[in-house]
């Protein structure tokens, strides 16, 4: 009789595995920690008060009236679930006003809200794409772009992060390959924190006749004076083809979307299988993503990126005094259509830069990390890991990220603690990169 390989063997040796092993056993596992409050700038963490700097909830809405009161009026009003798809019985009114005040937002013709924003880059990737086309990415895009990329089975063109000169060769290596060609980048790259170069991506793309797509999941409720995104920001938002997001991030919710022209967005709602056959979003997230977008839009949006920018710039900065490798604020182009008096751009002798909400921490070692993490974890201090493969190798970091609802006194607090831990930590497992890495 034959024997066949067991598909569950993978799952005993895998590479990973003896340093997983390692960590549980030395209770360093940075993962899989359970909060016991709402995502708040200080939450209840496995019994004891933390200062959150491992949150997407950019402007804070989490905890916001106005939205909790959208997400309990859907409720009410819908029910807990939807029990259907959005092309059966899955469609309320609330997804027509989500949809129409997102694309007046976004200023497209048209948006389409999905259950997660894994799907709306699933849906939108695995669908425009398809075997006899190129698609161009960042190494450093989501990982739901990919898993668009290789859902669609076009042919995969990587380029390194944010090199122009490697995305022109792709381009250039594109138009030998037949097909329609995509290019797919983050607006805001989700682990570096810095800001795709949109201006030249665009003029690349112009330029050998590709469409651009850009995801705008850390960007939008973020940049520009609209808080539209990176786009809006760097203007270039009529350069862009196809912007999507989530709502997971400064929405306060859970979902995503997919913004651009109304015949895209139509083809989408009709063909995407990542849209038609899977159940729609609970009203209470959709409600709660409605409220929290009104409340950007409203007059109240504007001192929220400002304040969001100005505590990730204060964050940064109290960081690097402090030691650590962190980025520099990132250099703007002083030319075309940025928004110079945008929330949280700073100009200086004519330069313009800007922090954004995300703000690395580089380790180097996976193992010091991990460690590093446990330090401030004990110190009342929660932050993300990033380890390889989500990193490169010898890359490890420490993802730090604010709210618009951290006061000052706050960040000081956390800021000391990594003072402090920095110190203790050092002392025993030697220096870690210093400013000049960052």
């Amino acid at each position: 009789m034959h024997t066949s390989t067991d598909v569950f063997a993978k799952v005993r040796d895998h590479d990973r595995s003896a340093m997983l092993a390692a960590a549980r056993e030395a209770d360093v596992l940075p993962y899989f920690h359970l909060l016991t409050s709402p995502a708040m700038p200080v939450v209840e963490m496995e019994g004891a008060e933390r200062i959150m700097l491992g949150s997407n909830n950019y402007l804070g809405l989490t905890g916001d009236e106005r939205v909790m009161k959208g997400a309990e009026d859907a409720l009410h009003r819908f029910g807990t679930g939807l029990t259907g798809s959005r092309l059966l019985n899955g469609t309320i009114p609330l997804h027509l006003d989500l949809e129409r005040e997102i694309a007046e937002w976004m200023q497209t013709e048209d948006a389409l809200v999905f259950s997660t924003g894994h799907q709306a880059n699933l849906g939108a990737l695995g669908t425009l794409l398809g075997p006899g086309d190129t698609v161009i990415v960042d190494s450093g895009d989501h990982a739901s772009i990919l898993d668009g990329c290789l859902l669609s089975r076009a042919k995969l063109r990587p380029f390194r992060h944010n090199r122009l000169d490697k995305l022109e060769k792709a381009l250039d290596r594109s138009q030998q390959d037949g097909g329609g060609v995509l290019v797919v980048v983050d607006g805001v790259f989700s682990m570096e924190g810095d800001i795709a170069p949109l201006g030249d991506i665009s003029e690349l793309c112009h330029r050998y006749g590709a469409r651009l797509m850009v995801d705008e999941a850390h960007g939008a409720g973020v940049l520009g004076a609209r808080g539209a995104g990176t786009a809006e920001l760097l203007g270039v938002g009529d350069r862009v083809d196809l912007r999507v997001g989530t709502f997971s991030k400064s929405l306060a919710s859970c979902g995503g979307f997919v913004a651009g022209p109304h015949e895209v967005i139509d083809y989408l709602r009709i063909s995407s299988r990542a849209f038609l056959f899977t159940a729609s979003a609970v009203p209470a997230a959709v409600g709660a993503a409605l409220a929290a977008l009104r409340v950007l839009r409203s007059e109240d949006g504007p001192p929220l990126l400002a304040q969001v920018l100005e505590n990730a710039r204060r964050l940064r900065d109290g960081l690097h005094e402090r030691g650590f490798a962190v980025v520099t604020p990132q250099s703007l182009p002083s030319e075309g259509q940025l928004q110079e008096h945008a929330p949280g751009v700073r100009s200086s002798g004519g330069a313009h830069t800007i922090v954004t909400p995300i703000v690395p921490v580089l380790v180097g070692d996976d193992w010091k990390a991990a460690l590093l993490w446990r330090a401030l974890y004990d110190a009342g201090v929660f932050v993300n890991t990033a380890l390889h493969p989500a990193v490169p190798p010898g890359g490890a970091l420490l993802r730090t990220s604010v709210m618009a609802t951290h006061d000052e006194a706050t960040l000081e607090r956390a800021l000391d603690a990594f003072s402090r831990v920095k110190s203790e930590f050092e002392s025993e497992h030697g220096p870690l990169p210093g400013p000049e890495a960052g």
